[in-house]
């Protein structure tokens, strides 16, 4: 489903940013993606989502491989995944109901399917109660759940979350990791960056951990392996 294939990725300011990542993540896998701030986690993700192309090397989502990518082919890409970032990115002059909407509006889902769809989404969440609110009435949490409902939208296959915890305290923390285990118990894959290694440990997932744009160590290779010495000299730009 998502297929990393020795893959570099440099940038001309700050130099490389990873070094020969190669991994996969199969169809229904829940996989974390752990390592320090700057070992090159949230570029994994963006290329992901094809935000960021590999300077060398395959990464390959659904079939669509970056190595044949045509721009026409990101929008439906990005249909197939579900995004959620840190820090929400949510209209803050629009309801809970029109955050969700938005999503299925700007992907030409028929006007009759909007409603009835983003009611399931919000009781999927927990925020039926809370779909007229505005995001700034919402805890972090909350706005969390609604960036999770508009993320999933669209069906995804997978979702892709970068770091969906880092702006929330212990317990609404331990609500979106289980709404996370939740979506994945139903058949959807979740890759997620994360530095909260008391979760990745608890979860008992597969943790794929990056050190200085390396993959230093993959749970589900032989028991798990870890590499001897990541890269000393490189410079990376999460």
């Amino acid at each position: 489903m998502i297929r990393f294939s020795h893959v570099h990725k440099s940038f001309a300011r700050t130099g490389a940013a990873l070094a020969n990542v190669s991994f996969q993540v199969n169809k229904g896998e829940f996989v974390f993606i752990t390592g320090p701030s700057g070992a090159g986690k949230s570029t994994i993700l963006k290329l992901c989502f094809f935000e960021e192309r590999p300077t060398q090397g395959e990464v390959k989502v659904y079939g669509i491989s970056s190595a044949t990518l045509r721009p026409t082919d990101v929008p439906r890409l990005r249909r197939r995944l579900g995004i959620v970032f840190q820090d929400f990115r949510l209209l803050e002059d629009r309801s809970v109901e029109a955050n969700v909407a938005f999503a299925l509006e700007v992907t030409g889902t028929p006007p009759s399917q909007i409603a009835p769809r983003v009611s399931r989404l919000l009781s999927q969440v927990g925020l039926s109660a809370k779909a007229t609110a505005l995001p700034q009435e919402l805890s972090g949490g909350e706005q969390q759940r609604v960036a999770i409902a508009r993320a999933l939208a669209n069906d995804p296959v997978a979702l892709v979350a970068d770091e969906p915890t880092g702006n929330l305290d212990e317990r609404a923390t331990r609500g979106i990791f289980q709404l996370f285990r939740d979506i994945n118990a139903n058949g959807t894959a979740v890759l997620m960056a994360t530095h909260d290694l008391d979760l990745v440990r608890r979860s008992g997932c597969r943790t794929i951990e990056v050190n200085r744009g390396q993959v230093v160590f993959d749970s589900a290779s032989d028991g798990g392996f870890r590499a001897s010495e990541p890269l000393e000299t490189m410079e990376v730009d999460e």
